[in-house]
């Protein structure tokens, strides 16, 4: 009977060792006795990759450099308002012909106005612009010795009563002075003055509000 139990002991053990080595099994036997090893992934056989993994390189950027952009050939934008036109230049304003009818052609040339004197004629006029615009009117100059001077100059002063302090304060209405000493004035045209032009009451204020100092005053002889 105790070997009937060894017996079966035995033939139960070689069953179990039979069911562990897995021998017999049609994929080959495990090289080592078919025991896989302690750790290597809880007993089931963990398949290792073949194909090795290249190492990581940097990539080489493969952006294209930028495409330069080619200019423009299109032609710039004309304007088609059309440009203002330059005014043209002032013409220069031409000097005015002397007056035929007046002997004083400084004064008829002068832009202003003007006082011309001919003391032959014994006439005077007033001028603006190189045209007569009063007179002729009658006047006296100065008496022998006081004689008036002749030329081209300018009023230089006006006084609308002048008391002539050389000849007793003798008044001189309207006064317009051309000369140191001479001027137009109201004065008798019947007598010769000391140099002064005398004109009538009318003919004196007259020059006296048309004229302005620095006007050109010419007396010929």
């Amino acid at each position: 009977m105790k070997r009937l139990l060894a017996g079966a002991a035995a033939l139960a053990t070689a069953f179990v060792l039979a069911a562990c080595s897995g021998g017999g099994s049609a994929g080959g036997s495990n090289v080592g006795g078919g025991a896989v090893a302690a750790g290597a992934g809880g007993g089931t056989p963990t398949t290792s990759s073949t194909t090795p993994t290249p190492a990581s390189a940097t990539p080489t950027s493969t952006t294209p450099a930028p495409t330069p952009t080619p200019a423009s050939t299109k032609p710039a934008p004309t304007s088609t308002s059309a440009k203002p036109k330059p005014k043209p230049a002032p013409k220069p304003t031409p000097k005015p012909a002397p007056d035929p009818s007046v002997p004083c052609a400084a004064a008829a040339a002068a832009p202003g106005t003007a006082a011309c004197v001919d003391i032959s004629a014994h006439k005077a006029w007033l001028l603006q612009g190189g045209k007569v615009v009063y007179g002729p009117v009658p006047m006296l100059p100065g008496r022998k010795g006081y004689e008036t001077p002749t030329g081209t100059f300018r009023v230089l002063s006006k006084e609308k009563m002048h008391l002539s302090k050389q000849f007793d304060n003798a008044e001189m209405p309207n006064s317009v002075f051309f000369y140191p000493g001479d001027a137009f004035h109201t004065g008798s045209l019947s007598v010769y003055s000391h140099g002064c032009i005398h004109l009538s009451p009318s003919a004196s204020l007259k020059f006296f509000n048309t004229l302005h100092i620095g006007d050109v005053v010419q007396v010929v002889p």
